[in-house]
């Protein structure tokens, strides 16, 4: 499959149990022209799954819109319990510029996307990251703020009513966020502790907001199942900060309470380079290039 213009996309859904609704949710794009599926990521502690797709802007447009659709008739928020923060059945929808186009056109896309949820299924919608109306709507974390319990309330205030649709927070699909961003990268690390204060604490220290890294976002977690806390974090450019970073701060933040990382793990898919910058930090590699990674000269 060929694409004269790609785009990727990245929504989240708030369901990571019920594996039946989120095929019925991947079903909005397989087998659609001018769409591929690439990936998909479900995690029950969470209650959770990422999918990445990329596309044609108008075909692409059309699989996510319907899939916002499918989702609103699948989960019931009011119901909804997981460890990652959530204000929506569709909880956010980021489209990113790949090839053979550019910021701007994705942030047309995303107002599109953004109107056409509200209009078609009544879900207020906010914009975010470069698609923003306002500074303080930039930050996701400052729009989900609350969640789906509090956005009955939060709605109401002007300086949070809805770029698009009802200012009243839909009783099962919630609200959703949409906009354009660059790559970034999901990445988690895990600690050997059940202690969820620990993860908190060092989340907290290693985020930007709080005099951490530039481009980090974090969160502790709770991985009730292994009976260990996870540093949940997003790594908003990845070129400039790094994974390595990011995972030897947390080993360092980890040393004053006695604990240390036991994995990692990437969730979605992530640009090779991020890897290969970690890579090169690891081994210690002198005069390290690209050109010699075979798959990059094969397909040269």
């Amino acid at each position: 499959m060929s694409f004269g213009k790609i785009i990727q996309c990245v929504p989240n859904y708030s369901e990571g149990k019920d594996l039946e609704k989120v095929e019925m949710i991947l079903d909005c794009f397989r087998g659609k022209e001018g769409v591929k599926l690439l990936d998909y990521s479900s995690n029950k502690d969470h209650n959770r799954t990422v999918v990445t797709l990329i596309g044609e802007p108008e075909p692409l447009m059309q699989a996510v819109i319907k899939s916002v659709g499918v989702a609103a008739e699948l989960i019931d928020l009011s119901k909804h319990k997981g460890e990652h923060p959530r204000m929506g059945a569709t909880d956010v929808i980021p489209f990113i510029p790949i090839r053979n186009t550019d910021m701007k056109e994705c942030v047309d896309l995303s107002v599109k996307v953004a109107g056409a949820i509200s209009e078609k299924y009544g879900i207020p919608t906010f914009l975010y990251e470069k698609s923003a109306s306002s500074p303080q709507r930039a930050n996701l974390a400052d729009i989900r703020k609350g969640e789906y319990e509090g956005m009955f309330e939060k709605i109401k205030r002007p300086e949070w009513k809805p770029d698009f649709g009802p200012a009243v927070n839909h009783p099962k699909a919630g609200a959703t966020v949409v906009g354009a961003r660059m790559p970034l990268v999901a990445f988690n690390i895990n600690l050997n502790t059940n202690n969820l204060d620990i993860a908190t604490k060092i989340a907290k220290n290693i985020r930007y907001i709080n005099g951490g890294l530039r481009y980090v976002k974090a969160l502790g977690i709770d991985l009730k199942e292994r009976n260990i806390v996870q540093i949940s974090i997003n790594m908003t450019d990845y070129t400039k900060t790094s994974l390595y970073r990011a995972y030897e701060l947390v080993k360092i933040e980890a040393q004053r309470y006695g604990v240390v990382p036991v994995g990692s793990e990437i969730v979605g898919l992530v640009p090779m380079q991020a890897l290969i910058d970690t890579a090169e930090y690891y081994l210690g590699l002198e005069d390290f290039s690209n050109n010699q990674i075979l798959e990059t000269r094969i397909w040269e």
